[in-house]
């Protein structure tokens, strides 16, 4: 299936797990994908030759998503050398956790800036050349709507702002026939979450399927809300979390 040929995309923070693998499907429904990375540029070389392998063009940008200067021009530099922004998929995201008492100014300051200010900033830029089937896809968390335990508090604070955030955009953008939804990732066999982890086993069992998802799984949703078939779906929160807020 080739169905968003000719589409250009842009995900932040694809140069590993869930963001490379929906960048990678993205890549493989037709779409020239850029991808921002904070560190690794090897990684995020690896998922541009996979964009191109699949027969896209493939951009590799490094930006801190915490800097809302660097993002607007990833944004702008993905229109500028891809031609056009049609996909913006906010999945850049780090896993703060610990007590509360615990917990630093500056890691707040960190983790809004990433999973809130910069996916507001990013959406802002990508507004600016959207036009008729325009998508922004936000990838969000299951502890915005179950949280089953401690230490993630700050997480799930920041996390749970892509809900309002989604909500209240699709009713600003649904006019110009662009749709804004949040994806909802359970425990998701990564680098960041690996399934043999220390707490995989405590993690499985709140799901009711009983095992970890794989990236691939999100990146799933992803496309089909990137292409045709999601064009009637907005101001959703949809979650992919094996039954984690059954």
């Amino acid at each position: 299936m080739r169905d968003l040929k000719g589409k250009v995309a842009l995900v932040t923070g694809g140069s590993r797990g869930i963001g490379a693998a929906i960048a990678r499907r993205l890549a493989e429904r037709g779409a020239d994908v850029a991808v921002t990375y904070a560190k690794n540029a090897q990684k995020a070389a690896a998922v541009v030759a996979a964009v191109e392998t699949a027969g896209g063009r493939g951009l590799a940008i490094q930006a801190d998503s915490a800097d809302p200067r660097a993002v607007t021009a990833a944004v702008n530099r993905t229109a500028e050398v891809l031609g056009s922004m049609d996909i913006l998929v906010n999945n850049a995201g780090i896993f703060p956790s610990g007590p509360p008492e615990s917990v630093t100014i500056e890691e707040i300051d960190r983790t809004i800036g990433i999973h809130v200010k910069g996916v507001f900033v990013a959406s802002q830029a990508a507004l600016r050349h959207m036009g008729e089937g325009g998508r922004i896809i936000s990838i969000g968390s299951c502890f915005a709507q179950r949280v089953p335990h401690g230490g993630v508090t700050l997480y799930a604070m920041s996390k749970s702002a892509l809900i309002g955030f989604t909500k209240g955009l699709a009713h600003d953008v649904g006019a110009r026939g662009i749709t804004v939804n949040v994806v909802d990732p359970g425990s998701t066999d990564t680098d960041m979450n690996p399934a043999d982890g220390e707490h995989a086993d405590q993690q499985r069992s709140l799901m009711p399927v009983g095992h970890f998802g794989a990236p691939d799984d999100i990146a799933a949703m992803v496309a089909y809300l990137a292409g045709p078939e999601g064009r009637f779906i907005t101001g959703a929160s949809l979650a992919v979390d094996g039954g984690h807020t059954a």
